[in-house]
């Protein structure tokens, strides 16, 4: 995802260069790269200010060394622990003696050029804030997702925030280089203490200051994001309900903010912050709950009611229809209910899932017993953004696997569009490369009747034979365009399917690998990817695992 960068460093005053605030927390490992990564900028950077906030592991020495490596390195010890990332940044602003300043955690890394891109278009344009493209790099894959793309994908200046209410979902503030003296004249300052997802409370306090803001394409930032650590960062450890509680608390104070900044126009970016709160935030925990514990759920359920009580309908409407859904149908219910559905509609793309119930005037309903909740805003939609439901059924076998796939009709709309064919991609989740690609037609599977009261049980099916030999040892994910006779098409996902026989591991003979170990499995959101393992050793492995859970459960009898 980098982008061109310049080639030369800029030609900085020293009253115009640039401080970098790098903030850690018992994260030696990682803590040099990130630190040098800012130094590497060039010139334009004039110090790098450390901030430690009480490590006790080997982080002031690390620190320690830097500084005499560098002279632009201070480093700043704090006496007590924070417990978030709020108070170190703050004590960095404070600190700074440069006209602009940057944030930079210890575990990620500043690309080349990335301060020179920023300075450059915040000098062009006099702007206070200039801002660009953060990746997520999955580690230790290295497979790189852009942060809101849609923000960054041309070089260009924002007069004012109002103007731009889509800058509410880039609430990092890692990616961004700020005027110095606009932060300090605003008062601009991150929660102190062990304040969760205070980026949320900091950008919001930035917006409602009305900067200017040059966006730029280029890559500024690189998010590592190490699922598998021992320590998970705070925003990562999402097992607790007291981080979803941190969450939607950072969120409201927020949204208080810029609802009294501006007049109208803070209005509207407080409308667009909630409506992202719904489309993101909401989704994103909704997929989860299915893997959470009957107290977790019920907590949950009853604290993000209790919040979105506090939307209007105007916030639920600005809000993209799979996440107003879902809001809909917990401000429905008193106790959580339909998990595994509402799990598909917060699928990237959305699904879905039967039954298709109506009202007796044939408004489409999410359920019989919950009628308020109706769904014929998603009917308006065209084609390319229903969320159409599609079942999957992989069977490894010698010499390959079968996929069969069911279309679910979704009232009168699949049949209008006319099922045609089905595109299926395997793709490898690290690297995002294709390496499978197949194409089947669609068929009507025999109607298993319409109970009453819902549309149309009527179903299409598809079915694709893959050459699972030939894949290498990973995760792959089933990828599907859905094509349809009056010329329109869907990107789409399949649900696994889950029963007897199925998800499970099933030895594949042949290949180079002479035998594979192959695992349709359900991701968190309930799409159908496949994990392979190839060669005797990895088949060992799974057996070796399979036998000690055995002797396990028969030793605890």
């Amino acid at each position: 995802m980098d982008r061109t960068l310049p080639q030369k460093p800029l030609s900085v005053p020293p009253a115009d260069g640039v401080s970098v605030v790098v903030i850690g927390y018992n994260d030696a490992d990682h803590l040099a790269d990130a630190v040098r990564s800012a130094l590497a900028q060039g010139p334009a950077v004039r110090e790098v200010i450390a901030v430690d906030d009480c490590s006790t592991d080997h982080s002031g020495d690390v620190l320690a060394a830097l500084a005499r490596e560098d002279s632009r390195v201070r480093v700043i010890l704090r006496a007590t622990n924070s417990g978030g990332c709020g108070s170190p940044r703050n004590d960095g602003i404070d600190a700074v003696t440069s006209a602009h300043l940057m944030f930079l955690d210890s575990d990620d890394v500043l690309p080349p050029g990335a301060v020179d891109a920023l300075l450059g278009a915040a000098r062009r344009h006099g702007a206070q804030v200039a801002s660009g493209l953060c990746v997520r790099r999955e580690l230790p894959s290295g497979r790189e997702v852009p942060w809101q793309p849609e923000l960054y994908r041309k070089a260009q200046l924002i007069g004012s925030p109002e103007l731009r209410p889509r800058l509410v979902h880039d609430t990092l503030c890692v990616n961004k280089l700020y005027r110095t003296a606009f932060l300090r004249e605003h008062g601009v300052r991150f929660p102190e203490g062990r304040f969760i997802y205070e980026d949320f409370v900091f950008t919001a306090r930035v917006l409602a200051a009305a900067p200017r803001i040059a966006l730029v394409p280029d890559t500024v930032y690189v998010w590592h994001v190490r699922r598998t650590a021992a320590r998970l960062s705070i925003s990562l450890d999402r097992s607790g309900i007291a981080n979803w509680q941190a969450r939607m608390e950072a969120h409201r104070q927020s949204v208080e903010i810029l609802r009294d900044a501006l007049g109208t126009g803070g209005k509207r970016l407080a409308r667009a912050a909630r409506a992202k709160f719904i489309d993101h935030g909401l989704r994103m925990y909704t997929r989860e709950l299915t893997s959470r514990g009957a107290e977790y759920r019920r907590e949950w359920w009853a604290c993000t009611r209790a919040y979105l009580e506090t939307f209007d309908a105007a916030d639920l409407d600005a809000a993209p229809a799979p996440g107003r859904v879902i809001a809909r149908v917990v401000l429905a219910s008193a106790e959580p209910r339909d998990l595994n559905r509402l799990k598909q509609v917060a699928a990237r793309p959305a699904r879905l899932a039967p039954p298709y119930p109506q009202s007796a005037d044939g408004t489409p309903l999410w359920s019989a017993d919950l009628p308020q909740v109706t769904l014929e805003h998603l009917l308006v939609r065209p084609i390319r953004l229903l969320p159409l439901a599609v079942d999957g059924e992989l069977r490894p076998r010698a010499g390959g696997g079968r996929l069969t796939l069911r279309l679910h009709e979704l009232y009168g709309r699949v049949a209008e569009a006319g099922p045609a064919t089905v595109d299926v991609e395997i793709v490898h989740r690290e690297s995002g490369r294709p390496w499978l690609r197949r194409t089947a037609a669609f068929r009507p599977a025999a109607d298993r009747g319409t109970p009453e009261g819902e549309t149309s049980g009527a179903t299409w099916t598809a079915t694709v034979l893959l050459d699972l030999a030939s894949l290498d040892s990973g995760v792959w994910d089933v990828r599907l365009r859905l094509r349809f006779a009056d010329g329109t098409s869907r990107d789409s996902t399949a649900h696994a399917l889950a029963g007897p026989g199925l998800l499970r591991r099933t030895v594949v003979p042949g290949g180079r690998h002479g035998v594979l170990l192959v695992q349709p499995y359900a991701t968190a959101a309930g799409n159908l990817s496949v994990r392979v393992a190839p060669g005797v050793r990895g088949v060992a492995e799974v057996v070796r695992r399979r036998l000690s859970r055995v002797a396990h459960r028969v030793g605890g009898r």
